[in-house]
C-alpha cells in the first residue's frame, strides 16, 4: 500500500476534483482516488453486472436446449397461461 505524503494529502483535501485523480508523469497514467469503502461498493456493483452479463449469455443455450426437449411444443403454450406473474 502507499501512503500518502503530508504534502499530497493537503493537495487531495484542496483538490476541487471530486474524486480527485493523480497522474504518473512517468507512464502518464492518470489514477482516480476513492475511498476504500466507495470502491468495495463500485466493485460489487461491477461484479453483479459482469455475473449478470454472463448469465444473459447463456440465455440462448438454454432456449436452444428447451426447445428440443419439446418446450417449443404449441400444446406448451398452457402454462404460459397459468403463469401467476402474467398479467391478463
Amino acid at each position: 500500500m502507499i501512503e500518502l505524503t503530508l504534502q499530497q494529502r493537503q493537495t487531495v483535501a484542496q483538490s476541487k476534483e471530486t474524486p480527485p485523480r493523480a497522474v504518473d508523469p512517468d507512464t502518464d497514467t492518470t489514477y482516480v482516488l476513492i475511498q476504500e469503502e466507495v470502491y468495495i461498493r463500485l466493485k460489487k456493483v461491477l461484479l453483479d453486472e459482469e455475473e449478470s452479463s454472463l448469465l444473459r449469455d447463456t440465455y440462448p443455450y438454454a432456449m436452444e436446449v428447451f426447445g428440443r426437449e419439446g418446450w417449443d411444443d404449441p400444446a406448451m403454450d398452457i402454462y404460459n397461461d397459468l403463469d401467476p406473474r402474467r398479467q391478463s
